[in-house]
């Protein structure tokens, strides 16, 4: 790993706060992610189960965690088995985790090789009368590919038929939304490295360079300040290339008067920042960039200011879809008369903003959170309104990352330039 060792205390209270939910005489099993082949003789970069990560902060691939608080023999209440190396894999793929390693790591204490799991499993998953399964239910994920986890599961099943299984993600879904100070600390590193790259791409850009030099100025500072890499595909849209929303082809030459959109995010310590910046190619907006600009810009402060403790995401999103309306008629997109008339149900804002304003970050850029919950101090979540117009091949999107506290929030990319005329001063020193 690039990024510089985590507390372990971060991932011993994380397992302490799980097992506390659990129902009495459980067991809960959970793996790594599977390697995915990229062709015949590689596989993908290997990206861990944030769930894993959350209980562990083991990042290795084929490694175990067995959580079993009332388990009859002390030694197996907490159990984490891994890939024993040797001379072969040491050679071909490099230093993997010594079992003291592993303590140090991940703060448990038995640690055992994946040789031994099936053994130690089956003396005493006997005695429990519950097993906890880890399943993927992110509702922003579709189930197509039967992955590890799951795989276990219906082998467990199998085996093990008249226990009670039962799912550890709800249980989850509750602890990870609630981001402790170290989790704070490693997602502030990530958006201060990504504020970095920002500056380093605001002093770099100008007329003729292509968005895929641009995306390779951001990934040098990534690297060079330790993050593992993209917390997500970057986004650098340049023109009507913006108008597009998921946007990664980034091959395109960015022209004198044009607008890019970039959206990008480092990834330190498994944890993400992302972050949405629209600069103006030749280093000054037009007078109507600069309007759209400020009109966006205005709707993500004001969206800020709702990202408190009891917010509720249906309330926000339609609070922010009035704020935005007012821009919108302001800009001369909407007729305010068209407005009072429009269907509540298909309000017309969503003709130029037809995104969420938020969503929680995390391990996961879209981290795993209820929608139906009210936002608590502790969420991290980002703001990010945009305007579209596909007549005038523009588009504007702002993006920061914001944590709710017991008084309010705080900005994590407050640091980030976003004004207009900031970007324009940088650009041009």
């Amino acid at each position: 790993m690039k990024y510089l060792p985590i507390k372990n205390s971060l991932f011993t209270n994380n397992r302490k706060n799980f097992v506390s939910r659990t129902k009495p005489n459980s067991i809960a099993i959970f793996h790594a992610n599977d390697e995915f082949p990229r062709s015949g003789d590689q596989a993908f970069m290997f990206k861990q189960n944030p769930d894993f990560f959350y209980l562990t902060g083991i990042d290795q691939e084929q490694s175990i965690l067995v959580l079993y608080p009332d388990c009859p023999n002390k030694a197996y209440r907490e159990v984490l088995f891994l890939r024993q190396t040797n001379e072969h894999i040491a050679i071909w793929e490099g230093h993997k985790y010594t079992k003291e390693e592993a303590r140090e790591a991940s703060g448990i204490e038995s640690i055992f090789w994946l040789n031994e799991y099936d053994t130690i499993l089956h003396g005493i998953i006997n005695y429990s009368e519950n097993i906890y399964i880890n399943t993927n239910e992110n509702d922003r994920y579709a189930h197509t590919v039967p992955y590890r986890d799951y795989r276990m599961y219906e082998a467990l099943k199998l085996k093990y038929p008249l226990h009670n299984y039962t799912r550890s993600a709800p249980i989850l879904r509750d602890l990870r939304v609630i981001k402790s100070d170290i989790e704070i600390q490693l997602t502030q590193k990530a958006c201060d490295i990504t504020r970095d790259a920002f500056v380093r791409v605001l002093k770099y850009t100008k007329p003729g360079v292509t968005e895929y030099e641009i995306e390779a100025e951001i990934i040098h500072e990534f690297i060079r300040q330790r993050a593992t890499g993209h917390a997500y595909n970057p986004i650098i849209a340049s023109g009507a290339n913006a108008i597009v929303l998921h946007y990664n082809d980034n091959n395109q030459v960015c022209n004198k008067g044009d607008v890019i959109l970039l959206d990008f995010g480092a990834e330190y310590g498994n944890y993400n920042a992302d972050m949405t910046r629209s600069i103006p190619v030749s280093g000054r907006f037009t007078e109507r960039q600069r309007q759209v600009y400020n009109a966006v810009l205005k709707v993500m402060r004001e969206a800020t200011k709702l990202i408190v403790a009891g917010t509720v995401w249906n309330e926000y999103q339609e609070e922010v879809g009035k704020i935005m309306t007012g821009e919108l008629i302001g800009l001369g997109l909407l007729d305010r008369h068209d407005v009072e008339k429009q269907d509540k149900n298909a309000p017309l804002y969503k003709k130029y903003f037809m995104h969420g304003t938020s969503h929680h970050l995390g391990l996961d850029v879209h981290d795993y959170a209820s929608r139906y919950k009210p936002f608590e101090a502790g969420n991290i979540l980002t703001c990010e309104p945009g305007i579209y117009i596909s007549a005038e091949g523009l588009g504007i999107r702002l993006e920061n990352n914001i944590l709710i506290t017991g008084t309010g929030n705080i900005d994590l990319m407050g640091s980030i330039p976003v004004e207009a005329e900031h970007i324009e001063e940088i650009m041009n020193s």
